[in-house]
């Protein structure tokens, strides 16, 4: 069948595309390019954009496939890049590649598949699609190492039925790495790309300063009583659970302190000492990939831990999760529903009042 393959230039979808045309398939590459190439140029771990644009396309023509750089940079910019900073500046901690696979690389990147004629869309990502009694169902990869099922929750069920992700049975990236090998690419060896492409620097809060400037401002640290403690250099350079950054008002008569609560209206980051975490965990944007229902699973509230025990209840907002054992739970990250190896759906966790 015909099938786009999202080719980012890493080894990954290299492999996939490679894989698909020796098996018969009519493969399409299609690269986005997310951010400025020319910034990119030359430098190590990017993705979608300088040097990787140049491997796919050499990948594309030894695999003798058609391959299409789109520009998506616009795109990218508003549904992951500013998202990005505005969550910050709300006080919350963003997961940029759960917003890209939301939003770009499947919305958009199927609708592309559709109007190219093609039946699937095929991407490097290391989960398993399984045809279950009531359709497409998402599970967690063979490698648990390597496992992304995590940032994939939101995929809905209508875009798993068109989906094929070729790289879930793998045992490891060294499988990978060996048949891309056989099969010749040019990128066998290539290292792999940071989690965040478009940060080069390593500092989160130098691009969110370029586009929020309010949530790098200076504000107080402030105890769960109001009490002052210390200053701060913005809401954006903190996340719940953190310690570092806090200098003198991390202890206090030898009381240890952490980040407890980010007040981003009031440009306040509230400590308190470390707790176990909640038992109770709000949800916005939940995504089901069965039908939402009152259950017992298992849950993870970051992408690599072991899952929790757990009950899931829908709500009118989303959903609310009671966990067995409390856990830390930080504003914007996610939180996804396990039955097994299966993904049963997931969401983001809310915002609540410290204490709560």
């Amino acid at each position: 069948m015909r099938v786009v393959v999202a080719m980012s230039g890493g080894v990954d979808s290299s492999a996939v595309a490679g894989l698909l045309a020796e098996a018969g398939h009519e493969v399409i590459g299609v690269t986005l390019q997310l951010y400025d190439h020319g910034a990119a140029t030359g430098r190590k771990g990017a993705c979608c954009a300088g040097q990787d644009i140049h491997d796919a396309r050499r990948v594309a023509d030894h695999l003798g496939i058609a391959h299409y750089v789109i520009d998506a940079e616009a795109r990218f910019r508003a549904a992951v890049i500013a998202d990005f900073a505005n969550s910050y500046a709300a006080g919350e901690t963003p997961v940029p590649c759960v917003r890209c696979n939301q939003s770009v690389k499947f919305a958009d990147l199927l609708t592309l598949a559709r109007d190219l004629g093609a039946e699937r869309l095929a991407t490097g990502h290391y989960v398993r699609r399984i045809d279950g009694p009531e359709g497409a169902e998402l599970h967690r990869a063979a490698d648990p190492a390597r496992d992304q099922s995590w940032f994939l929750f939101a995929t809905t069920r209508a875009q798993l039925e068109q989906t094929l992700f070729p790289l879930g049975g793998m045992t490891d990236k060294a499988a990978v790495r060996a048949q891309a090998g056989r099969l010749g690419l040019p990128v066998a060896a290539k290292p792999d790309s940071q989690d965040i492409c478009f940060v080069p620097s390593g500092s989160y809060a130098e691009v969110v300063a370029k586009l929020r400037p309010d949530a790098v401002a200076p504000g107080k640290i402030v105890t769960l009583d109001g009490r002052v403690v210390g200053r701060h250099d913005g809401v954006a350079r903190y996340t719940v659970g953190q310690a570092k950054r806090l200098g003198a008002a991390a202890s206090e008569a030898g009381e240890r302190r952490v980040v407890v609560a980010l007040d981003a209206g009031r440009r306040r980051v509230v400590v308190g000492p470390p707790a176990n975490g909640t038992s109770r965990v709000l949800l916005r944007e939940v995504n089901w990939l069965t039908e939402p229902a009152r259950r017992r699973c298992t849950v993870k509230l970051r992408a690599r831990e072991t899952p929790h025990p757990a009950e899931v209840v829908p709500t009118a907002e989303g959903a609310e999760v009671l966990l067995d054992t409390p856990s830390l739970a930080a504003p914007g990250q996610a939180c996804v529903f396990y039955d097994g190896e299966r993904v049963l759906g997931g969401g983001f966790i809310r915002a609540r009042a410290p204490g709560r």
